[in-house]
C-alpha cells in the first residue's frame, strides 16, 4: 500500500486490530441469518509525512450508505459544542448576512442550525440520505453528495466562494485527502477560514485511544501531517487550539497561503509539540499494539469476573468506538446483554460483529444493571448523569480505555 498523501511505500504497522465488520454497519434482526462481512483493520505509518491510515479494504461508499446511523443531535454534549463555536467563529470572521458558511458533513443539521439563527447564508453537503434528510427538515440547504475538487469547484460558480468552510470530524473519515482538501480550496474565498476539527493522534497514542480506530477513520491526524497536506493544497496554517472533544482534538484553522491573515505562535508551538512527542520518528508509535492488547485483557478479566459473581453488566453506547473495543476484545450478548442508546436509529438494531441488541436507555434503567460500561467514554460525565438513577440499587459505572475504572 502507498501512502494517500504522498505515495510513499508504507511499511510500518501502528496497529493490527484483526478483521471487523465497518463500525456503523448495524443490523436488524433479519440480518443476523444472513453473512456478514469483515474487513481488516490495521493501521500503517507513513515515513515521509507521517500520515497514520488505514490499510484500503473498504469503499467509502459502503460506509456511508443510506443506512447510515449516526446523527451527531443525539449528543447534547455535541450540540453545545457546535452553539459555541458557531458563535465564536461568526465573531472572529465578523460573519453576516452578505457571507456563506459551508459545512462539509453536515449531518443531520447539528451545526448549520446555530448559523441559520444568526441569518448567515450557509450551505451543508453530507452524502449520507438519512442524515441529510435530516438536516433538510431543520430547513439547511443540503448537497447530497461526497466532497471533492469537482464539487468544490461546482459549488463555488453555483452559491459563490465560501468565507468559512467548516469540516469538523470528517477529515480523518476521507480516503482521497489531497482531492478533499483540494476542493476546499476551490471553494474558499481569497480571504476566507476553513476549520478543521480531527482527533489528535497525540492523545490516541498517550491515552490508548485505539478503540477510535476503525473502518470510518481513514486516517489519524497530527497537526504536523494536516500542515504539508494543507500546504501541498495551497492552503496554509493560521492558527490551532487543543478542544477536550472526542478525548482530545484539535481545531485548525487554515487560509489560503497569499491570504494577508497571520500566524498566531500557536501554530509554532504545537508543532514543535509533537516533534517532541516523536511523531516524526517511528519508535513512537512502537508499543501501541501491547496498550491495546492489555485494554482488551483487563475488559475481559472484568466481564468474566461480573459474571462468575452472578452480576449483571450491560452497556451504554452504541458508538463506532464501542463496536472497535468489543470485536477486538471478542465480547458477545453472554458477556454484555445488551447496549443502550438515545438515538431511536440504533434502537431495536445490533451491534455489527457482536450482534448485541441495541435498546433505549429506559429499557436499560428496566434492567436494573449491576455494572453499566460506558462505551463512548468521551462523554461518560454526561451518560453517568442520565444515568444516575442505577445509585437507587447499588449499580456502578465502568470504561475500558484508557484503562479499566468502576466508580
Amino acid at each position: 500500500m502507498k501512502c494517500r498523501h504522498c505515495q510513499t511505500e508504507l511499511q510500518d504497522t501502528f496497529i493490527d486490530l484483526g478483521f471487523s465488520p465497518p463500525s456503523n454497519a448495524y443490523l436488524k434482526a433479519e440480518d443476523l441469518r444472513r453473512p456478514e462481512t469483515y474487513y481488516p483493520l490495521k493501521v500503517m505509518v507513513c515515513r515521509q509525512c507521517w500520515l497514520v491510515q488505514t490499510e484500503d479494504y473498504t469503499h467509502y461508499d459502503q460506509l456511508f450508505d443510506t443506512e447510515y446511523a449516526y446523527f451527531s443531535s443525539t449528543s447534547t454534549t455535541w450540540l453545545e459544542h457546535a452553539s459555541r463555536y458557531v458563535d465564536m467563529v461568526a465573531a472572529r470572521l465578523q460573519l453576516g448576512e452578505q457571507s456563506l458558511v459551508v459545512e462539509l458533513a453536515a449531518n443531520d443539521g447539528y451545526l448549520l442550525q446555530y448559523v441559520k439563527q444568526k441569518n448567515i447564508p450557509c450551505l451543508g453537503v453530507e452524502p449520507t440520505r438519512s442524515t441529510a434528510d435530516a438536516a433538510r427538515a431543520k430547513g439547511i440547504p443540503i448537497v447530497e453528495e461526497f466532497f471533492g475538487v469537482a464539487l468544490g469547484k461546482r459549488l463555488r460558480e453555483s452559491h459563490g466562494a465560501a468565507d468559512l468552510i467548516a469540516a469538523n470530524n470528517v477529515l480523518a473519515h476521507v480516503p482521497d485527502i489531497n482531492d478533499f482538501v483540494g476542493g476546499m480550496s476551490a471553494l474558499l474565498a481569497p480571504q476566507g477560514m476553513v476549520t478543521v476539527e480531527c482527533p489528535h493522534l497525540l492523545n490516541l497514542i498517550a491515552q490508548s485511544q485505539f478503540d477510535t480506530i476503525y473502518h470510518e477513520h481513514f486516517s489519524y491526524l497530527s497537526l504536523v501531517a494536516v500542515e504539508r497536506v494543507m500546504r501541498a493544497q495551497g492552503l496554509r496554517v493560521v492558527d490551532v487550539e487543543e478542544l477536550p472533544t472526542h478525548g482530545g482534538s484539535l481545531r485548525i484553522y487554515a487560509c489560503h497561503i497569499g491570504a494577508a491573515i497571520e500566524a498566531t505562535p500557536a501554530v509554532a508551538a504545537m508543532l514543535a509539540r509533537e516533534r517532541a512527542f516523536g511523531l516524526e520518528d517511528i519508535g513512537a508509535y512502537a508499543g501501541f499494539q501491547h496498550k491495546a492488547e492489555e485494554i482488551k485483557a483487563q475488559l475481559l478479566a472484568f466481564l468474566l469476573e461480573q459474571k462468575r459473581l452472578g452480576k449483571k453488566v450491560l452497556a451504554y453506547g452504541a458508538a463506532a468506538k464501542g463496536n472497535t473495543l468489543l470485536n477486538y476484545s471478542g465480547v458477545h450478548p453472554d458477556l454484555l446483554g445488551l447496549v443502550a442508546d438515545a438515538a431511536p436509529s440504533k434502537q431495536d438494531k445490533y451491534m455489527p460483529g457482536s450482534h448485541i441488541p441495541i435498546v433505549s436507555p429506559q429499557r436499560l434503567l428496566a434492567e436494573k444493571p449491576d455494572v453499566v460500561l460506558i462505551l463512548p467514554w468521551n462523554i461518560k460525565d454526561e451518560v453517568a448523569q442520565q444515568l444516575a438513577e442505577i445509585r437507587n440499587w447499588g449499580g456502578r459505572f465502568a470504561i475500558a480505555v484508557p484503562h479499566l475504572q468502576v466508580w
